[in-house]
């Protein structure tokens, strides 16, 4: 057995964010050896390179002796209770009485100045960590975005130390490590099924999400989804909804005969504004509003940000109008929840009906939610790849359907019977591996397709 001397900081897993620690380590100039479980981690020998005198382990943790080492950190993608990790993420550290195991965030967290806001939730937490960072932006701060989404949050510190806020989404994984996380603003958007191989039940996993309020001066939560709600007060609290809002809340109402963003009484600006499409776009525009608001950014310049902000690449992202057709590449939408959120939210804002192109690798999941709002909302469901057998099992008898050979007949059929009003939208419901590489070239292939079409029409 290979003995830690004392004093030594143990990172395990050499993955992007197990190097950012490594990095943020050696700045310090804390001593700290690696221990990977597999046998060759990508990136192993660049990695000796940058860090020629850091001792490597490649294998089980439980071949070393850990009873003497400093402090343990582990990336977020090694599970806490693991074997050789399980008994130590149950003791504390002699020195200071705290976790003798956590995660990079805590080391973030040791070393930050400057005002966190975090983001938490099971879908579109890219897209409102992006937000508020344009907002912040917009409004003349410093700001840094990163996290789980980017730029690993310790390589924020040392690419912007002096920030004035850092924006972080932060992933249960993450959250779970991380002790008190003290932020200025904590949002936590929605909770459905996600990483329960990890978490064991929703139970476990709503435990490692409600992390994000430890130690926070003001959260904002889902006031439609109770799971998003801390179980202990927090010093302020903002809720949003995509219903009439409260007295204190952020909503939408009715003014002026058109649907506003509000806070509270005071209209904001006309929802249909918003550049991202779908309701659900607008409830991610007032969560970014409220955390926005706690760091006294204003509300006319973050306005500004949301009718021009376009979204990421491939969730929920506007593509163009064609012919008074909206298209909406969502190709990140690969299993049901992400796509019932994404027809849940558009179906209701256009003025005619839903167009869906779905199908790939179906993961054995259950389509059958996706009938209901399907009947609601749309015209037709055009269904390619792998399970468009389960998925035409799941839908008949709820609206017209198609069958077509890949992704670039289905995108023929929709402009074929779209209709002015109409809104065709890529959000699969499936992994995209049976035809592409990922689903980025899954949405690449569709945007490509767009905007070639698009331009065919303006000629």
């Amino acid at each position: 057995m290979v003995k830690v001397p004392r004093g030594t900081t143990l990172v395990v897993g050499l993955g992007v964010s197990g190097r950012a620690i490594c990095r943020h380590l050696s700045r310090l100039g804390t001593p700290y050896r690696v221990v990977d479980t597999r046998a060759v981690p990508p990136g192993l020998d660049e990695f000796r390179a940058d860090h020629p005198d850091v001792e490597i382990h490649c294998g089980a943790i439980s071949d070393l002796d850990l009873d003497e080492v400093e402090e343990v950190v582990v990336s977020p993608g090694v599970d806490p209770r693991m074997p050789g990790l399980a008994e130590l993420a149950r003791r504390r550290r002699d020195s200071d009485g705290q976790p003798l195991l956590v995660g990079e965030i805590a080391l973030f967290v040791r070393a930050c100045q400057s005002p966190i806001v975090a983001i938490t939730g099971s879908n579109a937490k890219s897209t409102v960590t992006t937000l508020i960072g344009e907002m912040a932006r917009a409004a003349g701060r410093r700001v840094a975005v990163g996290g789980n989404l980017g730029t690993p949050a310790l390589d924020l510190l040392a690419e912007m130390p002096q920030a004035d806020c850092y924006v972080l989404e932060l992933s249960s994984f993450q959250l779970e490590t991380t002790p008190c996380l003290g932020a200025e603003s904590a949002v936590f958007l929605n909770l459905s099924e996600d990483h329960l191989d990890r978490h064991g039940d929703m139970t476990g996993y709503r435990v490692a999400k409600l992390g994000i309020f430890r130690g926070a001066r003001h959260g904002v939560v889902n006031a439609e989804d109770p799971m998003t709600w801390p179980e202990t007060p927090l010093p302020a609290l903002d809720r949003f909804t995509t219903r009439p809002p409260g007295s204190h809340d952020w909503g939408i109402g009715h003014y002026r005969e058109r649907d506003w963003l509000m806070q509270g009484d005071t209209p904001l600006m006309p929802a249909d504004e918003v550049r991202l499409p779908g309701r659900h776009n607008q409830a991610n525009a007032l969560a970014a509003l409220a955390a926005g608001h706690r760091l006294g950014l204003a509300l006319e310049t973050m306005c500004e940000v949301l009718r021009r902000f376009p979204g990421l690449p491939h969730r929920g992202e506007w593509v163009a109008d064609i012919e008074r057709v909206r298209w909406i590449n969502d190709s990140k939408g690969t299993n049901v929840g992400a796509t019932l959120a994404a027809i849940a939210g558009l179906g209701p804002t256009l003025a005619g009906r839903l167009i869906l192109l779905a199908g790939g690798v179906g993961k054995g999941a259950d389509f059958s939610p996706l009938a209901d709002p399907l009947a609601l909302y749309g015209r037709e469901a055009i269904l390619f790849g792998q399970d468009a057998d389960r998925l035409e099992w799941a839908l008949r008898g709820y609206l017209p359907l198609a069958r077509v050979e890949d992704m670039e007949a289905a995108m023929s059929r929709a402009a074929a019977i779209a209709e002015p009003g109409d809104g065709v939208l890529l959000s699969p419901a499936c992994a995209s591996l049976d035809q592409f590489s990922n689903y980025q070239e899954r949405g690449d292939v569709f945007r490509d397709w767009v905007r070639r079409h698009s331009m065919e029409s303006h000629r």
